[in-house]
Formats: structure tokens, sequence, C-alpha cells
């Protein structure tokens, strides 16, 4: 998704669910996990996510890239050894919040004069910036003549979740891997990874599908 325009957000005043966070005086390490991924289900844990050993998940530690309970017990954990790890709604992604679903004038999704129905559809993903430069991702829950809906929960708010894996890498990250973090970061790519193609775990984003924002 390659969206090329910013527009502001009147969003509510206890939203907290920032995209960065504090880069400086941040360990940065290079992890490569692969995992799985449970919650709570009608009928016992159920699986939600899975990353294997041929497609693990890749990350700079210190970036924000990850859940700041993952990433400390990643660092804890040596190469090559299995965890488990269960992480409550207030280490995840907090409770749900209805106030969070906004409705949104249609016309703030204009490009060119003409709604971006490329991007703009039920369901997808989108970036989003608040008047303050704060970036977020929402998904587009409806669309009407005049407004389009959009929740900005996360889509594990209100879960707990449980994470079993193998820490299949695990150092200290390289001075080139760190300042071309740095450098996509301030190019504006979002700082977690979704939407940029997998590339985020070499040292930046820098993929064709790297989102900017609405």
């Amino acid at each position: 998704m390659a969206l090329s325009q910013c527009f502001s957000l009147p969003l509510p005043t206890n939203y907290n669910n920032k995209v960065y966070t504090d880069m400086d005086n941040q360990k940065n390490n290079y992890i490569a996990v692969a995992y799985k991924l449970y919650v709570d289900g009608q009928d016992g844990k159920e699986l939600i996510e899975e990353a294997t050993q041929q497609h693990p998940f890749t990350f700079l530690t210190g970036f924000g890239f990850a859940l700041d309970k993952f990433e400390e017990k990643m660092l804890q954990t040596q190469q090559g050894q299995p965890f488990s790890l269960t992480l409550s709604q207030e280490d995840a992604y907090g409770q749900y919040h209805q106030d969070y679903v906004l409705k949104l004038e249609k016309n703030m999704f204009n490009v060119n004069g003409q709604f971006d129905s490329e991007h703009i559809y039920p369901d997808a993903i989108i970036p989003l910036q608040n008047e303050q430069g704060d970036r977020f991702n929402g998904r587009v829950v409806e669309i009407v003549e005049d407004h389009v809906k959009v929740d900005l929960n996360h889509p594990l708010a209100g879960e707990t979740l449980y994470f079993e894996g193998t820490v299949l890498e695990n150092r200290e990250a390289t001075t080139q891997e760190v300042e071309h973090m740095k450098k996509h970061l301030a190019g504006g790519c979002s700082g977690h990874c979704q939407g940029c193609g997998g590339g985020c775990g070499e040292g930046g984003c820098g993929g064709e599908d790297c989102g900017h924002c609405h």
C-alpha cells in the first residue's frame, strides 16, 4: 500500500496508541524469532499467527517494533533457546475502547478531488496521522455516503497473548543496520513493520509496499 497524503485526525483525548516510541538510549539487537501466537477462544487457546523458521519475525530492538515485554523477553533469551511468554491486555494492546471508533468525513480521503477507493475499503488497514504528527493504524469498518467509520483499536486489543517459540538469532545490531533503520524511520516509514513487505528486519523498511499516511 502506498498512500501519498497525510490528513489530520480528530482523536479521542485519551487515545495513546502511538506507532513510534522513544529510540534514545535503547539497546539495538538484531532478533530473528519463530513463534506461534495464541489467544483465548471458545474452545481453548486459538492459534491466530505463526512466524516459521523459514520466514521468521525479524526486527531491531530499541525502535518500538515489538511490544516492550516481548522485546525484553527476546533480549533475555539466547540464540537457539525456546521460550514461552504470556502477555496480559495491559502488557499487550490494552483494552478495547469503543470511543476509538471514529466517524471521519469522507472527503478527508480524497485524492485529487476523488475518493481514494483504491486504498479505502472495508477491512483495509490504513496509516493515519494526527495534528501532532503521531502516526496510527486504523481499520476501515464502514463506508457510507458522507463518512468513513475507522476503528483505531489494535486488532488484538482486549486479548491476552500467548507466545510459544524459539529465538533463532540474537546479536548486537551492526552500525549499518542501525543507521539504515534510522534513515528509513526519518523518511516516514511506520515503526512496526506492518505493510513493509518484511524488509524491516534487515535494518529498515524501504520496500515498495511501505505505507505512508492518511
